[in-house]
């Protein structure tokens, strides 16, 4: 028997608020999973919002404008800041695999790093614009001795928030990036990722096939990201700095199965060992203390509570 709360965004009453009322923001992969949740809360706080697709978008939810464009095109971010003039821009488009596959370089090449140059540039030809960048807690740190990244995909956020910081104490563009954990929640439509994937599966009745699940992660709730992104966009002092948003907890694959199968009340045994543990996978655990103290950021969502409106989510829509 499944027993979960209503799903719903628990920040979803929030009222216009005096910093964003008015004021003109620009979402680019405002059709992601993250990006998604950005533009409902921005456009729930009064923001004139700017969303960016790649395609027509055929119905509007709320009251954001959209915007088609491709990001890896210089020319077309160019004009898209001119005409916009943002005094935010939140940099969500990319490109998320982490497949160990040469044939990966180049897409996460152009994909996540070719985006992000072409923002700064045209951010810094536009003054007084703001940019917050996702990043990902998979990026190296070589401050603790970590010095090869695991994956194309984590090598190019890596070089992505290098150049951030080249921009800004060059030329002083006020950027700032976010190293975010494994993001989960409502909404996610990349059935690929583990928890929709094993949701689905238990829902279903199906055994997922999963590695050893002892990998330990750092999991956030979805609208503890969208918090950050807020926070990060309205603390001038953030410019020019990296933050790790997550929750600083350490929860194995396996555990987190665990708790999905009680919430699901799936009596099926995952298939742990049925595919092979990545090379070079190690636990990725936020430091959240930075983003606590300059942000004044803290995640309030814990995993059992964001686990459960997650499965009521993909419940309610099989």
């Amino acid at each position: 028997m499944l027993t979960v709360p209503a799903a719903g965004d628990p920040r979803a009453s929030e009222q216009e608020d005096p910093h964003w009322h008015g004021s003109r923001v620009l979402v680019t992969g405002a059709t992601g999973f993250i990006g998604a949740h950005l533009v409902r809360r921005l456009n729930s706080l009064g923001a004139q919002v700017h969303a960016v697709s790649r395609k027509p978008r055929e119905k509007i939810d709320g009251g954001e404008s959209w915007h088609v464009a491709d990001v890896g095109d210089a020319g077309a971010v160019e004009d898209l800041v001119r005409s916009v003039r943002p005094a935010v821009v939140f940099h969500l488009a990319s490109e998320v695999a982490g497949a160990r596959d040469p044939r990966l370089v180049r897409p996460m090449l152009d994909s996540n790093l070719a985006s992000v140059v072409n923002l700064l540039t045209a951010a810094a030809e536009s003054p007084g614009t703001r940019l917050v960048l996702a990043g990902s807690i998979e990026e190296p740190r070589p401050y603790e001795g970590e010095l090869t990244p695991s994956s194309p995909y984590a090598v190019a956020k890596w070089a992505a928030s290098g150049y951030a910081r080249m921009f800004h104490h060059l030329w002083n563009v006020p950027v700032t990036t976010l190293r975010v954990g494994m993001v989960y929640g409502p909404g996610q439509h990349d059935t690929r990722k583990l928890v929709p994937y094993v949701t689905l599966s238990l829902l279903r009745g199906e055994e997922p096939s999963l590695s050893s699940g002892t990998r330990l992660l750092d999991w956030i709730y979805v609208d503890d990201v969208v918090d950050a992104f807020l926070a990060a966009g309205t603390t001038p002092e953030a410019a020019g700095q990296s933050f790790d948003i997550g929750t600083g907890t350490r929860t194995s694959i396996r555990e987190t199965v665990e708790l999905l199968s009680r919430i699901t009340g799936s009596s099926l045994r995952p298939r742990y060992g049925a595919l092979p543990d990545r090379p070079l996978d190690s636990a990725r655990i936020a430091d959240i203390a930075p983003a606590a103290k300059l942000l004044r950021w803290r995640p309030t969502v814990g995993l059992e509570e964001g686990l459960r409106l997650t499965v009521a989510w993909y419940a309610d829509r099989l």
